[in-house]
C-alpha cells in the first residue's frame, strides 16, 4: 500500500529539515502557519508565520552551534487533515547535551501544513537545556 499523502508530506518536511533545505520546508507550509512549542524557555511559545518559523529553526541551530538534529521514528496520519509524528531530537549547548523523544501534531489543509503543535517527553528538561533568552 502507498503511504498516505499527508504522511508523505510530513516525511518530506523532516527530510528537508535534516538537509537544512529551508526552501523546500517553506513550500510545505502556508504563509500563516503557526508552530506551538511547549514550556517556558526562549524556544517556547507560539511562532506565527512561515518566515518566523524558519527563523525559529535557525535559532535552534544557532543555539546548538549546528548540532541540533531530529531522527524521525514514525508518522501517523488520520486521513482527515492531521498527522502525528514521533521523533528523537539531539543537540549540544555549551557543556550540555540532550537527547529526548518528542513529537509534532500537524494540521494539514490543501496539502500544506497550517498548524504544528510540538510535544516533548520532559518539558522541564527541555526548558533547562534551552534556557531563557540571553
Amino acid at each position: 500500500m502507498a503511504e498516505h499523502p499527508h504522511a508523505a508530506l510530513v516525511r518530506k518536511g523532516y527530510e528537508a529539515f535534516g538537509r537544512g533545505d529551508m526552501e523546500t520546508l517553506a513550500d510545505l507550509m502556508t504563509g500563516d502557519c503557526v508552530h506551538h512549542a511547549p514550556g517556558e524557555s526562549q524556544m517556547s511559545g507560539h511562532v506565527k508565520g512561515r518566515e518566523n518559523i524558519l527563523a525559529h529553526f535557525a535559532k535552534l541551530m544557532e543555539l546548538t552551534n549546528g548540532t541540533f538534529r531530529v531522527e524521525l521514528l514514525d508518522v501517523y496520519p488520520d486521513g482527515r487533515g492531521h498527522v502525528m509524528s514521533v521523533h528523537k531530537w539531539h543537540g549540544d549547548r555549551g557543556d550540555r547535551g540532550i537527547e529526548m523523544k518528542g513529537g509534532l501534531f500537524f494540521t494539514i489543509v490543501g496539502d500544506k501544513m497550517t498548524d504544528v503543535d510540538e510535544c516533548v517527553a520532559d518539558i522541564d528538561e527541555s526548558d533547562a537545556f534551552w534556557g531563557q533568552a540571553e
